[in-house]
């Protein structure tokens, strides 16, 4: 699980990108957002769930999905299958920069059936071209380390703004890990998908692209064996895929129940009063911490949510037996 995962990463050390930030603004709700899925899916199993919301939410379009961290040819493959096996229309899925990773890739089995993605674009040139191609008009929703990200703004910093927003999983600003607010306050921690590569958080933080974080602090969502029977007993072809990605997972892991950190990501592009935000601005040490400071804002964090209404929200989506369509 990502928060076991801390030597297993390399910390990246690099200044701050000093810059304005433009006006944060969400998108119209009048037609659907296109978004891209930057995603280290087959890890944890968080993001499957992310990726099968965005899939079961008609007030977005998947334009794309790109994989990150460690082997990302065989997340892509994982993507692939899971798209394909839910029914949804082909979405491009792109490998991201591979890195050295030793975390435990516990879908490994159900991804290995999966079929390869294409090679070219490679993932971070797919970026760029959509952003480029459609300026002020993509979410990028990243929800693992953010190695395709930094890799993106040092290839074409431009043409990486043309990106109209960034939401982000990842941070942690009060709560670490395990903080559901019953016990003594323990502080923030490092979180994965920032301290797995330093240098590229910063970076973000920098872009001047608007960045809408979702840190540890309202993410810490447990799918508990009530909603678990319910969602797996629909039996449809996405709630059997991910039923079959769960207990992979639990098998990997040894933990029965799962926090759904990625999931909250595509919950607040679709439906941002899930998790009001504030705007900070934020500076990543040399371990990770995310940091509110004095100086003008680099993004705006949601730092608390309701459970229950996130999970009125996505669990009747999920038990839907085929893809909406947008209004």
């Amino acid at each position: 699980m990502k928060r076991f995962a801390s030597a297993l990463c390399i910390l990246g050390i690099a200044g701050l990108w000093p810059g304005p930030l433009p006006a944060q603004t969400t998108p119209a709700a009048s037609r659907a957002s296109k978004i891209i899925l930057d995603t280290d899916i087959g890890d944890d199993i968080d993001d499957a769930f992310a990726l099968a919301l965005a899939l079961r939410s008609p007030e977005i379009e998947v334009i794309g999905i790109t994989t990150a961290w460690g082997d990302t040819s065989l997340r892509a493959k994982l993507a692939n299958r899971l798209v394909k096996d839910v029914g949804t229309r082909p979405i491009p899925v792109r490998a991201g920069v591979r890195t050295e990773s030793k975390s435990n890739f516990t879908q490994n089995q159900w991804a290995s059936e999966g079929a390869a993605a294409p090679v070219s674009p490679d993932a971070v040139e797919f970026l760029l071209e959509q952003a480029r191609k459609s300026p002020g008009e993509i979410t990028l929703i990243a929800i693992g380390p953010l190695t395709n990200i930094g890799a993106a703004i040092d290839r074409d910093a431009d043409g990486f703004r043309k990106f109209q927003r960034v939401v982000l999983m990842g941070g942690s600003i009060r709560r670490g890990y395990g903080d559901l607010g019953y016990a003594p306050d323990r502080g923030p921690e490092p979180e994965y998908n920032i301290y797995c590569d330093v240098k590229a958080a910063r970076k973000l933080l920098g872009s001047g692209v608007p960045i809408f974080m979702m840190p540890l602090d309202s993410t810490q969502l447990l799918l508990d064996e009530s909603k678990r029977t319910m969602l797996f007993s629909t039996g449809s072809p996405l709630t059997n895929a991910l039923a079959a990605l769960y207990f992979q997972w639990v098998r990997g892991t040894r933990t029965p129940t799962a926090t759904l950190f990625d999931a909250m990501a595509v919950a607040y592009a679709v439906k941002p009063e899930l998790c009001p935000v504030e705007p900070l601005h934020i500076t990543v040490d040399e371990t990770g911490m995310t940091k509110p400071t004095t100086g003008g804002p680099n993004a705006s964090a949601c730092l608390s949510s309701d459970p229950e209404k996130f999970f009125h929200f996505l669990l009747p989506r999920l038990m839907e037996s085929t893809a909406r369509s947008a209004n």
